[in-house]
This record gives structure tokens, sequence and C-alpha cells, in this order.
């Protein structure tokens, strides 16, 4: 997979002059050293990678005519979405980075009783943004042409209330789980991951999370931190059900 790989924010066709992102164009330019004529390749999220040469580039923009298109076939066979306590620091940019990586098709910050950073208004918008761009710099990377929507913060509760679970296979990681993954039949819908922030799921989310269908699994006999528990159980999906 070639490293001159970017994320285009508007729909791309076989024919077109298109603009590149600010960062792409940045990355190009001023990184790379690319030079008219030179080529890369931009994806919108639609499935597609664009073969594009370089026909422009200016102080502020770098242009790019797009001559072909490749469809993108490594997308998991699974179907999981990330509900994921929000964890401070650094800690939520990697789970969001991995969790692409690994196959994720969406997801979902949730703002819980134990999370230290808690968002709203201008600064949760902020954050969506950066989260929605760390999820985008990831798929550049991996080679993912279908792009996961970060959503914007909502507690456990809204969240429940807002999707249906119980046609799904929703999984609840807890220390004290009752059961393993590979004790789990092979899903053939949705799979709900739920993690909790760095204190963990209080006992109130916990009993709301059992009550509409989630099934407490444990991955071992370690404490993960969060951002560990989310790369393994994802990975441990693709290896015992997906295309690992």
């Amino acid at each position: 997979m070639s490293n001159l790989r970017f994320y285009s924010p508007v729909p791309l066709a076989i024919g077109n002059t298109t603009a590149l992102s600010e960062n792409a164009a940045a990355h190009a330019i001023r990184v790379m050293r690319l030079k008219a004529g030179d080529t890369l390749v931009l994806f919108s999220g639609d499935g597609f990678d664009y073969q594009c040469v370089l026909t422009d580039i200016g102080k502020k923009a770098a242009y790019v005519a797009v001559q072909s298109r490749t469809a993108v076939s490594n997308e998991s066979p699974l179907n999981i979405r990330l509900l994921q306590g929000i964890s401070s620091g650094d800690r939520m940019d990697y789970t969001i980075q991995k969790a692409v990586e690994l196959g994720v098709t969406e997801i979902f910050p949730l703002t819980t009783d134990r999370s230290v950073t808690k968002l709203s208004g201008d600064r949760a918008e902020k954050r969506v943004e950066h989260w929605q761009g760390v999820a985008i710099a990831a798929c550049e990377q991996s080679g993912r042409a279908l792009l996961p929507l970060v959503h914007a913060p909502v507690t456990l509760t809204q969240w429940l209330g807002q999707h249906e679970t119980q046609a799904s296979l929703n999984i609840l990681l807890n220390p004290v789980g009752a059961k393993r993954l590979a004790q789990l039949e092979q899903p053939s819908g949705h799979i709900h991951l739920l993690i909790g922030p760095e204190g963990g799921l209080s006992g109130n989310e916990i009993t709301l999370a059992t009550q509409h269908h989630f099934q407490s699994i444990v991955l071992g006999p370690r404490i993960l931190r969060t951002e560990t528990a989310a790369v393994t159980a994802i990975a441990s999906m693709q290896t015992l059900w997906g295309d690992f």
C-alpha cells in the first residue's frame, strides 16, 4: 500500500480536478516534496481508491486530476460498534486509532460515571472533530476506504435509548465476567462492544447494560487498561470470527 494515500472530504469522480485537503497538501508538498506530474491516491469513504496526478501546486493549495479508481475490499466481515468510555490524555486517541486499524465500523464515545474527562458544547465538538481526524489518519495508514464515524459523546443511558440491542451480540468487558469470548456463538449481525474508562463502569452502569442484553465477558486473569482492553477484544474477535 502506497504511503502517498490521503483522505478527501469531498466526493471524487474520474475526470474531475479537486483540491487536496489542507493536511494532505501540506504533507504531500512540504514533507514528501511532490511536484506536478507526481502520482498519489485519494479516498473519500465510498469504498474506492482513486489514482490521481498532481496538476497544480500553489503556496496554499494543491490540485489533482482523478484518473481512475480501484475497489478496496479489505473491510472486516464483522460489524463491530465500539462503545468506549471516554478516557483521558492520549488513551482515547490510541483506542480510536487501533480500533479503526482493526476494523470497527462505528465508534461511540460514552460519558460514564467514572470518566475523568467531561465534554460538552464547543469542547465536545472540537474533541469529536479531533477524534474523527485520528480515524481518518488510521484509514490512510491501514488502507481502509470506508471511514468509521466517530459520534458525539452521550451517556450510556442515552445510547441505550437510541439503539436496539435485542438482535445484536452485546459484549460488556468486565474483569469479573462470567464468560470468555470463545464461549460465544459466532455473531451474524451487529456486535456492540462496551468498555469503561480508566476506572471501569460503575455498578449501576453494569446493571443497566445487563438489562439491555449485554453479556459480561472477561479477557483473562489479568486486569487490562482501557486502551489495552479495546485492542485485545477486537483482535480476539477478528481471530475467532473475522479475517485474522
